[in-house]
């Protein structure tokens, strides 16, 4: 799981910083370095994963009403 940006003739540094950032974020790769740092028992996995579906619920309700 490499990120390889290729610069272009006419790119700057800063626009390949900017392609680099913008394949990192789309590749999660920050959000799964965070999420494998600590272990996680089931149960906080499970709990996790139901509050995300709590939240995901209430947001619809808000936006319906």
């Amino acid at each position: 799981m490499s990120i390889i940006v290729r610069r272009g003739p006419k790119d700057t540094t800063d626009m390949v910083i900017r392609k680099f950032q913008k394949k990192v974020a789309l590749e999660n790769v920050i959000q799964e370095y965070r999420d494998r740092e600590f272990h996680k028992t089931a149960s906080e996995k499970r709990q996790e994963r139901r509050q995300e579906r709590l939240r995901k619920i209430m947001r619809a309700r808000r936006m319906r009403d």
